[in-house]
């Protein structure tokens, strides 16, 4: 496992990061999702990404119990607020930041998180009030660093222009060889303002692991079969000529010596300014894949003839 410096912070990461968003609930899916956890420690991962909003709590009270006994200080420990967590509970506020925060503090078992992240942007709270209850939690102790993920590009500078406040050291973007949306903006906004990328859906969702062929049924057990929670689903990823192209790659991925997940996560690490990509996993084995994509010297010229191969197939998805 390789690792980079997060954005203008001392920070260091690890280039694949595990998150839990899908993957946690009770039982043997609980077991199993703790095992997880732990491949991904022991294959060297140090950054775990969570949020209050998965599983309702859910996902942040399972890693509770999985980190428990694990030395806090090889760990970084990201999550999140933004999203519904009640009927009245949502949003960034000073008083969401501070009761969310605490709330997952307790749920995680930990007195202080790595990273806080702004899920999405608010615009029914004033970004000034944000911008300052985020400072007063990173005063507190409470917190490290802050990040945004998909904030719009004009909020993001303001953000960052607003005096006495802490500064964002991180962005929490989908990107992949299949959404390079961030290239057009964000990216280059942050390589200016020291901000380093969290990338999230780098394998699209599934799709860039090439376990979806056209013509075929959904594989059982796969994102996209699962009724509670394919409503997330880009379905437009799952069109014939998307899959082709996708297929397509495997003799490129080969070529570079990678299975067709590991070319994906080494395609958007070979951005400078990504510090991390996150997977998720159903299995132990597929932490053990993913893990290898780190630090990988993939020749230009097959992620150019990858990138041209999905361009032609695409279209706007």
């Amino acid at each position: 496992m390789k690792y980079r410096q997060l954005g203008s912070s001392a920070l260091v990461v690890s280039e694949i990061a595990f998150g839990s968003w899908l993957n946690f609930s009770e039982g043997a899916a609980k077991e199993n999702a703790v095992a997880c956890v732990h491949r991904a420690l022991n294959c060297g991962i140090t950054l775990i990404d969570t949020a209050n909003v998965y599983g309702q709590g859910a996902a942040e009270r399972v890693l509770g119990d999985a980190l428990a006994g694990i030395k806090r200080d090889s760990y970084v420990l990201a999550t999140k607020l933004y999203f519904p967590m009640s009927r009245t509970d949502r949003g960034l506020s000073r008083a969401q930041i501070i009761k969310q925060l605490d709330a997952s503090l307790a749920r995680l078992k930990t007195d202080y998180l790595d990273l806080y992240q702004c899920h999405r942007y608010d615009a029914d709270t004033p970004l000034e009030e944000t911008m300052q209850a985020l400072s007063e939690v990173v005063r507190a102790g409470k917190v490290r660093y802050i990040g945004f993920s998909e904030w719009p590009v004009d909020r993001i500078k303001a953000a960052l222009a607003i005096p006495g406040t802490e500064k964002f050291i991180y962005s929490q973007p989908q990107y992949s060889l299949l959404h390079r949306e961030p290239e057009k903006a964000v990216i280059p906004l942050c390589l200016d303002r020291g901000i380093s990328q969290i990338v999230w859906s780098p394998l699209a969702q599934g799709v860039l692991s090439g376990k979806y062929k056209s013509g075929d049924t959904l594989p059982t057990g796969s994102r996209a079969a699962n009724d509670a929670i394919n409503g997330f689903f880009n379905r437009a990823l799952l069109k014939p000529a998307v899959l082709d192209a996708v297929q397509s790659l495997q003799p490129l991925a080969a070529t570079a010596g990678l299975t067709l997940p590991q070319f994906a996560l080494a395609w958007v690490l070979r951005e400078s300014n990504v510090a991390s990509a996150i997977i998720g996993a159903s299995r132990p084995e597929q932490v053990d894949e993913n893990a290898k994509a780190s630090g990988h010297a993939v020749a230009p010229e097959l992620f150019e003839t990858a990138e041209a191969i999905l361009a032609r197939a695409t279209g706007p998805l």
